[in-house]
């Protein structure tokens, strides 16, 4: 790949992550503009971090804390919000499902739409993170908790263009964590939200190990947008359907 390729890499193209391998997913990644972002915000909060000079043990308690709560906030922002029908159902926010989660499910392997947004990882990540770490170090502590929130979703980010690779992880358990989410992708939407950490959907019953403990949904690539939603609900359809000349346009260029 030439330092042109490199240039536009992410300039209108579409990446699909089952014809990439491990070292051009290494790229696209650090050359990504939400994790190019996030990585500017972990250097600047570890530059906070060495202005303050604070106690190394509230910070580092309000880090790790942070580390243990965020996967459950995952969990359950993608089970009842991305997974929910609430944001479709709205013209204001059907924009906003479409983009966060959607599209991922209508082509898993589109990198482009298999990162977060900034405009909700950001957020997410304040309003977890934050309140958390000034409750267990103050100033000090909200910041090492964000900068914990942003480590946590990098590796997350990371992991889960992993699980859509066409490669196969060299550890067991990196291997099964694959095959769990690509059960949630092509046999059942309803199961399996975790990403990096399954233990919630242990706990909370939405955890399965093979297909033959639960039916194949017919709303696995569609979250259950289906024909009859979209007449009462028209707004993804709406968008869609004018992103398809584009689509084809961009897809015909390759």
């Amino acid at each position: 790949m030439t330092t042109t390729d490199l240039k536009a890499l992410w300039k209108g193209q579409r990446h699909h992550l089952d014809k990439m391998s491990l070292r051009e997913l290494m790229l696209a990644y650090l050359l990504y503009p939400a994790v190019r972002v996030y990585l500017s915000l972990l250097a600047a909060s570890t530059a906070a971090l060495a202005y303050l000079r604070p106690e190394p043990f509230p910070v580092l308690l309000a880090a790790l804390s942070t580390f243990l709560v965020y996967p459950l906030a995952w969990y359950l922002i993608h089970r009842h919000i991305l997974h929910g029908r609430i944001l479709y159902r709205s013209a204001l926010t059907a924009a906003l499902w479409k983009r966060i989660h959607y599209d991922h499910h209508r082509d898993p392997n589109d990198l482009r739409v298999l990162f977060g947004a900034l405009y909700t990882t950001l957020p997410t990540i304040a309003l977890v993170a934050l309140p958390l770490g000034y409750l267990l170090g103050g100033i000090a502590g909200a910041v090492g908790a964000f900068a914990a929130g942003i480590a946590s979703t990098l590796f997350y980010e990371f992991f889960h263009c992993i699980q859509h690779l066409r490669y196969v992880p060299r550890t067991p358990g990196m291997r099964r964590f694959k095959r769990l989410h690509m059960m949630h992708h092509f046999h059942n939407e309803q199961g399996n939200f975790g990403i990096t950490n399954f233990l919630w959907d242990r706990i909370l019953g939405t955890y399965y190990d093979h297909a033959s403990e639960m039916p194949a949904s017919e709303t696995v690539f569609n979250l259950g947008y289906d024909a009859r939603e979209q007449v009462r609900y028209p707004w993804v359809g709406r968008i869609s359907e004018q992103a398809e000349p584009e689509l084809r346009q961009s897809t015909s260029a390759r």
